[in-house]
């Protein structure tokens, strides 16, 4: 029997993200049996141009992690008010594709401000809904104060926090098994 596969995508380039560190603590709650992976590299994308030829190794590799994927899960920091230009720029290279269209998603927005990312995450699901992906309302969440929630390490020190992850992946999960069935 097939695992299943999703795929992580962190809006943050930096090593010690607070939004990687989510997503490996995600990883680390899935079941043995999913093949959870974080992507990385969007560092490596040229800026998004519809007219340049569409073999750049980088991007190629994307949009095969991703139509290979049975689900995804992007967490993200909120820049200036809106989505990070680099995860941005990642996902515009599949706006004519079509990798995403009737994928399962989930979405987070973490930040250290009271409001949580809350207008990145509301930019990233405009942008998942213009690319066709499967989702509902229990598909994204915005985490407040995440500086208070996370240790200097990197690990989830917040309960509420860890449940709500768990209800986000247990989401997630039931949306590619509706899709398959």
């Amino acid at each position: 029997m097939k695992s299943i596969q999703i795929l992580a995508i962190s809006g943050s380039l930096r090593r010690t993200s607070t939004n990687t560190h989510i997503l490996k603590a995600i990883g680390e709650m899935a079941d043995k049996s999913i093949d959870f992976q974080i992507f990385e590299g969007l560092d490596t994308f040229p800026h998004f141009n519809p007219e340049v030829a569409e073999d750049n190794e980088s991007v190629s590799r994307f949009r095969t992690k991703i139509k290979e994927a049975d689900g995804i899960i992007i967490c993200t920091p909120e820049y200036a008010f809106g989505v990070p230009g680099v995860l941005k720029n990642a996902l515009d290279w599949t706006v004519s594709t079509g990798e995403f269209n009737k994928k399962p998603v989930a979405v987070i927005s973490a930040s250290p401000l009271n409001t949580g990312g809350d207008k990145a995450l509301a930019s990233l699901l405009l942008t998942f809904t213009a690319l066709g992906t499967v989702k509902n309302e229990k598909s994204y969440l915005s985490i407040p104060n995440i500086k208070q929630k996370i240790s200097q390490e990197g690990k989830l020190t917040d309960h509420a926090l860890q449940n709500q992850l768990k209800l986000i992946l247990s989401n997630l999960l039931e949306q590619i098994s509706q899709k398959s069935d």
